[in-house]
């Protein structure tokens, strides 16, 4: 038989170690003949040491925590998601500059007159958002040079169409 030592619970099923009441450790009685010994030789249930308290919580004390919105915040009409800073509309400036070298491809069969001045309006349009709202756009680099390139290749089909007449 097995005893508790804390609530003085006694157990004849000899597999049980620990008191089903309040889960103390039990202990063969002395008084009783020496525990019989099973063919399985699995080792004994280890006994740790009460668990360390790592984070103390003190309800009386604590504030509730301040209660965070799911809705992404708005900060100059743009959506702000996690941290993450929005990054500026570089759309027309990467347009025109495509135009621009697509034009230098195509100036000797008049691509610079199709392509060209559309490149070069539309890295005006680029450029003028990105000097008046540069939050909002960037690339005025890319603008710039998309609308140069544009002019170029404008220029030069207008040359080769004018001399590629006469001669």
């Amino acid at each position: 038989m097995k005893k508790c030592l804390k609530c003085g619970e006694r157990y004849s099923d000899i597999t049980l170690n620990f008191c089903l009441n309040d889960g103390e450790l039990l202990v063969q009685e002395t008084y009783r003949s020496p525990p019989i010994q099973f063919a399985d030789d699995s080792p004994p249930t280890l006994v740790m040491n009460q668990p360390r308290v790592t984070n103390p919580i003190d309800f009386s004390q604590s504030s509730p925590a301040p209660l965070q919105s799911n809705v992404p915040q708005t900060v100059e009409g743009q959506l702000n998601f996690g941290g993450y800073a929005a990054s500026r509309d570089q759309t027309l400036p990467t347009v025109s500059l495509v135009l621009g070298v697509i034009s230098c491809f195509l100036v000797c069969c008049a691509g610079g007159i199709w392509l060209g001045l559309p490149a070069a309006i539309v890295g005006f349009l680029a450029m003028r958002n990105a000097e008046r709202d540069p939050t909002r756009y960037g690339g005025r680099g890319l603008a710039i040079a998309g609308m140069v390139l544009g002019i170029v290749t404008f220029l030069a089909s207008l040359f080769f169409l004018i001399f590629g007449q006469l001669s």
